[in-house]
Parts: structure tokens; C-alpha cells; sequence
């Protein structure tokens, strides 16, 4: 289970349809019929009780846990570990300099659901991956009836923490199938049932309270079914259920200020979970597109500072050099508007939507640069590793220049911006460690009672850009500020460059 307090979704517990014919709503071994599954499925509206299809639901799910081997810092007993002393300590003690890493026995808990009679089991990945650097050493399985087997781990998908795992036994197992979770709509009843605390089966009931709901944590998979079901630590991996006994979601998260349930979950849905439950079964890689690109939403902000008629979109921040989005002529400042053909709006992100396109495929981008509308053609890319990603990502100290940054005073861009600048001279660009080429204005003050502090800005920053014009001096500031107040716009959109790190776009608001 994940959960998450203000904007982030944390841990919780310590492209092609599915298709699943044949298999029957609810769990149920594969010789039952149609007229039995009817039989249990409550009627239209608020239900007399869930007792029936509780019934025939429960025995597919299944709790998890996992035996781990967790690598722990260690320094051997030494005293001087860290010190220039602590080679003398390990020689005296006859060890070698570098000790051998320590271990020590790690699990988690969580729940997991039968799709198949020959026992495959879906979960959530961080229920089965090791808590830190170490190893799963054991997976056991237990269902409803307290029997237990050891499973194997099939495949996992880190990006939208899916698992998969088999338990091989004779005997046909109860199963359930995943629904169409696009028919979702808020205020339809739902059950969630897990193993929420290391309880054991619980079930818990609600109504769906959104869909497609976004948690801010970023992402193509940062679109849940949010639901007031109760979900607790343990839940996670467990099914989220319609009416007619169809897994429309996978609980993952909830938000919380004190990590048990306040009515705030989120499921993975189905229409995201089932093509790569498929695959994972199937063994076939999960290859995303990937565009290589950074990008922000627009905010209302972005769409004053430009003069949108509409906040929609999202900006593209940093474009990485030799990746599909730098071979198609994509620049930082582009508004994505469409890909291909569809709208990038909030439920529908410039991430979910290039994820969800094959490797190679050529397709149209629709997007503003300049004011004017544009249509780039791009081949998409295959998206890295998660490990790849996090290796490539720049490191931006949190360093502060030097005293002798002395700000120039300018009242138009100070009472507007909050801001105080200064040009960027030879020396200050080498005290930032920026490159001797660079021309801009760099932030010596910022009022703090301002927008420009409430987005981040800070002494030392270089300003590039105003609203796509470059600012080498002051005066260049100063003239775009008053052109967007005579433009009657409530912000100025910055183009930032901080020590260590890529350009952002950052609309400031004036005051």
C-alpha cells in the first residue's frame, strides 16, 4: 500500500485490451455458469447487503508476504570507521579494509488476487521488491482458507508497480477478471477487500469519489480511481471491485496525516493495469514511448504570462540532446497541445499518452511556440530503465555565490517581480559555474513576500529569457514587464538557469 499526506503518494506496505475471455465474473472455479454468477450480483442503486457477493468474491483474494535479505551499513564494530585511523583498526583486528556487508532478514505484507484457474496472482510490485538493496528470498502465498503455497515471481513493472506471480498447484483455483474501469463513474458502489494490518481477509465498502485522479506525484501512471472504501496499510495489491464482481482497480495508496484510512484511497484502474498484467504473464517486454523531454503542466500562471485563451497543455521544460523530441525540432518554451490528435489535458498527460504509443511509430504533436500554433511530426523513442532515468538525471547543488554579487536597484522589475537583478558578468558566470557563453540577468535578492519566492527563485539564479526574449541587461527585463502590464496579463513567463541544473520555464506573477 502507498499512502501520502498533502501533494505525495508514498509506499505503503512496509496499449492492447486483456483479454480474458472465458473467464467469469467473480471468484468462482471455471466450471461455474452464467445463471450462478447472476444469482449473487446485487440489483441497480444501494444494495440490501454485500454479504452474496462477498461470497463469491473473497476466495480469489489472497494475502502476500515476502522473506527479504536487506543489505545494512555496517562498520564492523570499528570505532574509527570513517576516520583515517580505520585501516589501522581492521589491520589490527587481521580483517581486510573492505569489510563484508552485512545482512539482515526483512519482510512485507500486503494482498494480491487470483486471474486465472492455474494460479496467477496479481499484486503490487512494491508488496514483492526488496525494502533497500538486498534480495527476495521467499514468497509465500496464503488464501482465504489459511492453506498456504510458495509462489514465484513472474515479472514486474517498477513504473506502475504491477506484479505478477504464479503458485502451481492440481487443483483449479477461484479467479476473478479485470473490468472495464472506463465505465467507472463518480458515486458508484464499490468493495475493496485485502489484508489490511496482517488481519486477514477484510472487507470494506464505499463509492467511487473520482476518476482519473491525479495525486501530483508526476508520471504516465499518476492517474488513479479515487475511492472512500477503506484501505489500510496491507491492503496494497488488493482488488477494488464493481457491482457485478469485476476488479476495476488495484488499491495502491491513500492519502493520510496518520497513515490509516481517512477516506482518501486511490486504484490503479484496470484499463492501465490490464495490458501489462497481460504482458507480464505473457513475458513479453514492456517497451513505453519516450520523447525525452522535461515538462510542467500549464497553470493558469503560464497561460496569463503567454495569453492562452485556455489552461491546457503542458510546457516543455528541457529537451535532451540526441533523443526523439531534439530529432524532431522540439525547444524548451514549445506548449504541447495534441498528440496525436488527442488532448493533453490534466486527466489526459503529455506522460500517459506518448507511454502508451509503441516504439518507432511516427505521430503528429500539436504545439504553440512563438504565439503560433505548430504540427511536428516525431518518431517515438523507447523509453529507459528506471535505473537509466535516475543516472542521467543532472545533480543541481544548493550553493549560494558569492557576497560580491551586489544587485542593482530598478523599481519597475523590483515592485512587479519582486526581484533584484544584476547582469551577468564574466566573473559572477564563473562564481556560478555557469558557462563563460551565458548571457542573462542573475538574481541577486528576492523578496520573499513575493511570487517570485513562493516559486522558488533564489540569489544566484539566471534569468535567460522574458517571455521568449533574451535579457542581457536590465533594461530588457524592465521592457517586457511593461509590456505585459500594458497587455493586462497577470504574469511574465521566465526562462531560469540554476547552478548545476537545465533551464526552467517558471511564470512569475506581477504584483
Amino acid at each position: 500500500m502507498r499512502y501520502a499526506y498533502s501533494v505525495t503518494a508514498t509506499l505503503l506496505a512496509g496499449g492492447a485490451a486483456l483479454s480474458l475471455a472465458g473467464f467469469p465474473a467473480g471468484a468462482q472455479v471455471a466450471q461455474n455458469d452464467d445463471s450462478q454468477m447472476a444469482r449473487v450480483v446485487p440489483r441497480a442503486g444501494a444494495p440490501e447487503s454485500f454479504a452474496d457477493l462477498t461470497e463469491q468474491l473473497q476466495p480469489a483474494v489472497v494475502n502476500i508476504s515476502t522473506r527479504q535479505r536487506i543489505e545494512v551499513q555496517s562498520n564492523g564494530g570499528n570505532p574509527f570507521a570513517g576516520t583515517p585511523f580505520e585501516g589501522l583498526f581492521n589491520q589490527r583486528r587481521g580483517r581486510q579494509d573492505d569489510a563484508e556487508p552485512q545482512y539482515r532478514e526483512g519482510q512485507s505484507l500486503g494482498s494480491g488476487f487470483l486471474i486465472s484457474a492455474d494460479g496467477y496472482v496479481v499484486t503490487n510490485n512494491h508488496v514483492v521488491s526488496p525494502n533497500g538493496r538486498g534480495s527476495v528470498e521467499e514468497i509465500s502465498v496464503t488464501l482465504p482458507d489459511g492453506t498456504e503455497y510458495e509462489a514465484e515471481l513472474v515479472g514486474t513493472d517498477p513504473q506502475s508497480d504491477l506484479a505478477v506471480l504464479k503458485v502451481n498447484r492440481r487443483e483449479d483455483f477461484p479467479f476473478v477478471r479485470f473490468g472495464n474501469s472506463g465505465d467507472a463513474r463518480v458515486g458508484d458502489w464499490v468493495i475493496a477487500i485485502g489484508n489490511p494490518f496482517g488481519l486477514g481477509g477484510t472487507v470494506t465498502s464505499g463509492i467511487i469519489s473520482s476518476v482519473l485522479r491525479s495525486t501530483g506525484g508526476g508520471g504516465a501512471y499518476d492517474r488513479y480511481l479515487q475511492t472512500d472504501a477503506s484501505i489500510n496499510r496491507g491492503n496494497s495489491g488488493g482488488p477494488l471491485f464493481d457491482m457485478q464482481g469485476n476488479v476495476i482497480g488495484i488499491n495502491n495508496a491513500i492519502i493520510s496525516p496518520t497513515g490509516g484510512s481517512v477516506g482518501i484511497g486511490f486504484a490503479i484502474p484496470a484499463e492501465t493495469a490490464a495490458p501489462i498484467v497481460d504482458k507480464l504473464v505473457r513475458g513479453v517486454e514492456i517497451e513505453r514511448g519516450y520523447l525525452g523531454i522535461q515538462i510542467q503542466p500549464v497553470t493558469e500562471d503560464v497561460a496569463s504570462s503567454l495569453g492562452l485563451p485556455r489552461n491546457r497543455g503542458e510546457i516543455v521544460q528541457m529537451v535532451q540532446p540526441g533523443e526523439a523530441a531534439a530529432r524532431a525540432g522540439i525547444e524548451p518554451g514549445d506548449i504541447v497541445l495534441k498528440v496525436n490528435g488527442r488532448d493533453v489535458t490534466p486527466d489526459q498527460t503529455l506522460s500517459y499518452l506518448v507511454a502508451n504509443i509503441a516504439p518507432g511509430t511516427t505521430i503528429p504533436l500539436e504545439v504553440i511556440r512563438d504565439g503560433q500554433r505548430r504540427s511536428l511530426n516525431v518518431t517515438v523513442g523507447k523509453r529507459p530503465s528506471e535505473e537509466e532515468l535516475r543516472q542521467s538525471q543532472m545533480f543541481d547543488p544548493d550553493a549560494e555565490p558569492e557576497d560580491d554579487m551586489a544587485p542593482s536597484e530598478n523599481e519597475v522589475i523590483e515592485e512587479s517581480l519582486g526581484l533584484q537583478v544584476l547582469p551577468l558578468t564574466a566573473t559572477i558566470a564563473r562564481q556560478l559555474g555557469a558557462d563563460a557563453n551565458t548571457r542573462g540577468l542573475v538574481i541577486g535578492a528576492v523578496d520573499q513576500n513575493s511570487d517570485a519566492a513562493r516559486k522558488g527563485l533564489r540569489r544566484g539564479d539566471i534569468i535567460l529569457t522574458a517571455n521568449y526574449r533574451p535579457v542581457v541587461e536590465v533594461a530588457d527585463l524592465e521592457k517586457t514587464v511593461r509590456g505585459a502590464q500594458a497587455d493586462d496579463r497577470d504574469a511574465v513567463l521566465l526562462r531560469v538557469q540554476r547552478r548545476g541544473g537545465s533551464p526552467q520555464y517558471i511564470a512569475v506573477r506581477l504584483r
